[in-house]
């Protein structure tokens, strides 16, 4: 078990690390996303998790850690998700409006260097010369 998921963190790791790297703001944030993933998977992870133990003391058993089980990534997992889907809302309204103003889904708002002398080039109000 402990293959797979060390597997499935990789992997997420990896495909995110891949999209941030592209050009598009749509990967950018799918790149971010998985990585969230990832870092949630990952925290999980290093949090030992058990099944059948109770989070919180419990009458009747002893209090020493080995009868519960640890509580803290479940609560750094639930804030890691809020945190990840807020700052997903955030770059989903900035890349939207970067996409409107630029008129391109690239991320440094430039597309690929066009020939100068096609005169169907779009040239954008306030953007002289297609830069």
């Amino acid at each position: 078990m402990e293959l797979a998921l060390a597997s499935a963190i990789g992997v997420l790791s990896a495909i995110g690390i891949y999209l941030l790297l592209r050009a598009r703001s749509f990967d950018v944030i799918l790149g971010m996303t998985f990585l969230s993933y990832a870092t949630n998977l990952l925290i999980f992870a290093g949090g030992r998790l058990v099944t059948g133990k109770a989070p919180v003391l419990k009458e009747g058993l002893d209090y020493h850690l080995g009868n519960y089980t640890d509580p803290l990534p479940q609560a750094l997992v639930l804030t890691a998700i809020v945190i990840a889907f807020a700052m997903t809302a955030v770059s989903i309204v900035l890349a939207m409006r970067s996409r409107s103003d630029n008129h391109s889904d690239h991320v440094d708002a430039h597309e690929e260097e066009e020939d100068e002398s096609d005169p169907n080039r779009d040239t954008a109000p306030g953007r002289e010369g297609g830069a």
